[in-house]
């Protein structure tokens, strides 16, 4: 894998940004060989600057891939890559550390992808090539394979290839390529087509790339996309056997379809207001207008309290599915998201249904989740969320997951679908929201067969992979694999069946070894191992999964065994190894890390060639004293006594404390608002500053109040097209489609766009824009089994922040200091307790003398601080109404009220 730099050729007519770093090329080769894809992205640029400089390698990757080679070329220094278990890579990267010769590659979510990132601090005139190699099995979705490929190069390029070629034993029935990057590309691409093979070229010229004819951008920024299909037997079955291995691909058509027992779950809260209920209102009418005669259906629909349509199945005949038409067009989403019950709620009617013998028995059970947001109320822990539904659905039906938009935990939904036989996909929020739900829908809308097994002659395979299925779907595909004893074929072609629960047997058809052989061996593309990698992908897939379900603890150590050496013994990244990248002397080395957590990115850092490496922990403000340091390599650090009078703050249930500079006063008030509702604390169109904070409930009311919290708090930075959201889990910045998320487990840093986030494990997180401005986020950790209060956030603010005149919300409207009297102080009916008169803005009332916390020092007990305290959710002191600081979203501006 190792590379030159030697073969650039003529570097100049570069276009450079501001920063004078030209992209000389940027290259995409993937070949396809029976499903299998592997593809290399190739990156060559050179820093023209006078002084060094970091110049950045980011690519998206499909999640379900595995990455398997990384390289890099810097003047002819080459890095090469090893896959190392996970423990030890650590080891000898914190080792390299120490002695200031390591950095890291952030490997981080962001929606269907996965971003693969890493930063070199290149010295002037010198040359740099990334390479990264990975492999992934390409998917059959309605009736077509889809391979997607990321193409983001960020400016424009000498040279720009994406080069795909397909080679399909079985013969291709058609391949295209639709027009995902843009109207502005149509005609470049060329596609060449023969019985077996095709090849896709997209190969845009320098001004073919530009937005416009004198600009200095590039308008190739989105997803490459080819789509083909295969020619079948009429089986639907077909067994390829190649290397030792065994390749068995399943997809029959011509069955009639099962009926459905389907309950749709709709997520009502008040975060699904505006586009996306539309848009799902619009789905959801769509989708039922496609329900079968046969099939059986009821809606629920979910905020803090579930509602269904039908206590029970109802049939999907004309009528019902007009009534379900007519109940969907009235909901109205607000209030916050139980989850748990919502689907609990679903279990119980599938599982009565069956209990009553209202089922058919050759019917399929399905759950169809729609949702956007984390759980609010009701059970908030995501674990106990998974065991609860696990445990009400017992195997016997499938549950499918839709994540709307940006904030959804999709890695949430992913597991709870894996775990009970379904599936999940992310819905964009966008004009396209109610397409995309209708194809998902139409991917599990066709039930052909259920219950299907797969039977081999063990004579003649062995380490086969998971040969039994709870369901095949219409334009879906069946993969197995496993080794194979190429002595003994005459067994394997007479004997292997599959059999499902509705259909008869259905025989396969084995493709001539020899015919095969000689075939893949003739195509110089065609990759030889194809065989061993879709055999080691889908077992390592498999062992995940079932390491996920292991119930005992002993289980799930031998099973991670497994998993382990298979990565080693097959060259992939795992979330039980790590790749370490070093040079031939071994002397710099960098670490790519899959976390187990995919929510959580790895081992941020530059890797600087030269002394003069930027320092990443500049930049932290002097109030919150916050260490910012590399994930998981540095000790926490505690940060010593802050002065708590000069800071506006909002905590606890939730109280807010506005400190007024002039009249060095501190004033109190509470908000109290229902759990889900969102509260605007700044709103600056000025600067293009937003904070919002979205409540949460205590477990239960006490003296019949419920007690709400900050559970979730979102920033905006619209400028820079940043948002940080921060929740008592994790804490994630998001960049357009690019995210990365670190958790409260985490000491560490991302920065982004002049943006710093500090995080101090369980503790709080700080972040800080330049010197304009900074915030605390305080994270409260309380008893897991308390029978009342849950784990909650606080906000902290200096008033020195550079916000805009225009600044509004909570606290954003004390930018600008009001005139505030206080006089005419009385005893209040107790002692500590001192009434007064407070004038401000025009408004006259009573306050009351009393004791808030600052908890910035001391998160258990807090530092008292002395506070004048506005009654009636500060009526009179804040303009307008507090519903008047209601927002429909985590990242909304609110109106002046």
């Amino acid at each position: 894998f190792q590379r030159s730099t030697s073969d650039w050729g003529y570097v100049g007519d570069l276009v450079e940004d501001d920063d004078k770093i030209g992209l000389y090329s940027y290259k995409v080769q993937s070949t396809i060989t029976s499903r299998l894809a592997n593809t290399v992205i190739q990156a060559k640029m050179v820093n023209n600057a006078k002084r060094p400089q970091p110049i950045m390698f980011d690519v998206q990757v499909p999640k379900g891939a595995f990455i398997d080679n990384f390289t890099m070329d810097i003047n002819g220094i080459t890095f090469t890559s090893h896959i190392r278990e996970k423990s030890e890579a650590r080891k000898m990267y914190a080792q390299a550390k120490a002695r200031g010769k390591a950095a890291g590659i952030v490997r981080s979510n962001a929606l269907d992808m996965e971003n693969f990132q890493t930063e070199v601090n290149v010295p002037p005139g010198m040359r740099i090539q990334f390479q990264l190699h990975y492999h992934e099995m390409i998917r059959r979705k309605l009736s077509s394979y889809e391979h997607v490929i990321s193409v983001k190069p960020g400016r424009l390029a000498k040279h720009m290839e994406v080069d795909v070629r397909i080679i399909e034993p079985q013969g291709l029935r058609y391949v295209h390529v639709p027009n995902s990057l843009g109207d502005h590309f149509n005609g470049i691409t060329t596609i060449s087509k023969g019985e077996k093979k095709a090849h896709v070229s997209f190969k845009p010229t320098m001004a073919q790339q530009r937005k416009c004819p004198k600009c200095s951008s590039t308008a190739v920024d989105g997803n490459f996309v080819v789509q083909y299909d295969v020619n079948r037997e009429t089986t639907g079955g077909e067994l390829e056997i190649f290397n030792g291995y065994f390749i068995h691909f399943f997809a029959p058509e011509n069955l009639d379809p099962l009926p459905k027992n389907i309950l749709f779950v709709i997520d009502v809260s008040g975060s699904m207001w505006g586009l996306k209920m539309k848009q799902t209102i619009e789905a959801m009418k769509a989708i039922l207008s496609e329900l079968r005669a046969a099939d059986q259906f009821s809606l629920i629909d979910f905020n803090h309290n579930v509602r269904c349509w039908r206590d029970n199945l109802v049939s999907a005949t004309p009528s019902q599915v007009e009534d379900a038409k007519k109940y969907i067009q009235t909901i109205h989403p607000n209030g916050g998201t139980n989850i748990n019950e919502a689907l609990l709620r679903a279990t119980f009617i599938l599982n009565e249904a069956k209990s009553l013998g209202m089922l058919d028995p050759n019917s399929v059970s399905m759950i169809v989740l729609v949702s956007d947001g984390d759980p609010t109320v009701g059970e908030l822990k995501l674990t106990t969320i998974q065991k609860n539904v696990k445990q009400s659905i017992k195997d016997e039906f499938s549950l499918f997951c839709l994540g709307i938009g940006f904030d959804v935990d999709y890695d949430f939904l992913q597991r709870i679908a894996t775990d009970n036989r379904g599936m999940a996909q992310r819905i964009f929020g966008n004009q396209e929201t109610s397409l995309q739900m209708k194809n998902f829908y139409n991917q599990v809308s066709t039930p052909l067969l259920k219950k299907i097994q797969f039977n081999y002659p063990q004579e003649s395979v062995s380490d086969v992979t998971q040969s039994s299925f709870h369901n095949y779907f219409g334009g879906s595909e069946i993969v197995v694999a496993g080794k194979v004893d190429t002595e003994n074929l005459q067994h394997l072609e007479s004997v292997v069946t599959a059999t499902a629960a509705n259909a008869e047997l259905v025989m396969e058809t084995l493709r001539d070894v020899e015919e095969l052989d000689g075939f893949m061996k003739k195509d110089k593309y065609a990759d030889p191992e194809f065989t061993r990698k879709l055999w080691a992908y889908l077992t390592v897939n498999q062992m995940m999964a079932e390491r996920n379900a292991a119930p005992t603890a002993a289980l799930k150590r031998n099973i991670t065994k497994s998993i382990l050496q298979m990565s080693l013994d097959h060259h992939i990244v795992t979330p039980f190894t790590a790749m370490l990248i070093e040079n031939a002397e071994k002397d710099e080395i960098m670490l790519a890390d899959q976390p187990k957590d995919p929510r959580k990115g790895c081992c941020s850092g530059t890797l600087g060639l030269t002394p003069n490496a930027p320092n990443n922990n500049r930049g932290i403000p002097a109030w919150a004293n916050v260490t910012a340091v590399p994930v998981s390599f540095m000790p926490e650090q505690r940060s010593p006594p802050v002065s708590s009078l000069s800071i506006n703050r909002v905590d606890n249930d939730p109280h807010f404390i506005i400190h007024l500079p002039k009249s060095q006063r501190n004033i109190c008030f509470n908000i109290n608002s229902e759990p889900g509702k969102i509260l605007n604390l700044i709103s600056d169109p000025g600067t293009g500053v937003v904070v919002n904070g979205q409540l949460v409930g205590a477990k239960k009311a006490e003296n019949k109040k419920l007690n709400t919290y900050f559970g979730k708090i979102g920033f905006y930075f619209k400028k820079k097209g940043l948002k940080v959201e921060i929740t008592t889990e994790r804490i994630t910045l998001k960049d357009g489609s690019y995210a990365i998320t670190l958790t409260w487990a985490d000491t560490g840093h991302i920065i982004r766009k002049q943006l710093l986030i500090s995080v101090k494990k369980e503790s709080n997180v700080t972040i800080a824009v330049g010197e304009e401005m900074s915030f605390m986020v305080l994270l409260h950790r309380v008893w897991k089994k308390h029978p009342v209060n849950v784990d909650f956030l606080g906000i902290y603010i200096p008033p020195e922040n550079q916000f805009s005149p225009t600044a509004h919300g909570l606290i954003g409207q004390f930018a600008s200091e009001p005139e505030v009297s206080i006089h005419h102080q009385t005893p209040g009916q107790a002692p500590e307790k001192p009434q007064a008169i407070m004038e401000v803005k025009g408004n006259k009332f009573t306050v009351t003398r009393g004791v808030q916390k600052d908890y910035r020092t001391d998160r258990v007990l807090g530092t008292d601080v002395l506070c004048w305290f506005v009654h009636n959710s500060g009526k009179g002191f804040i303009d307008g109404h507090y519903r008047d600081y209601l927002v429909p979203h985590l990242y909304s501006f609110m109106k002046k009220p």
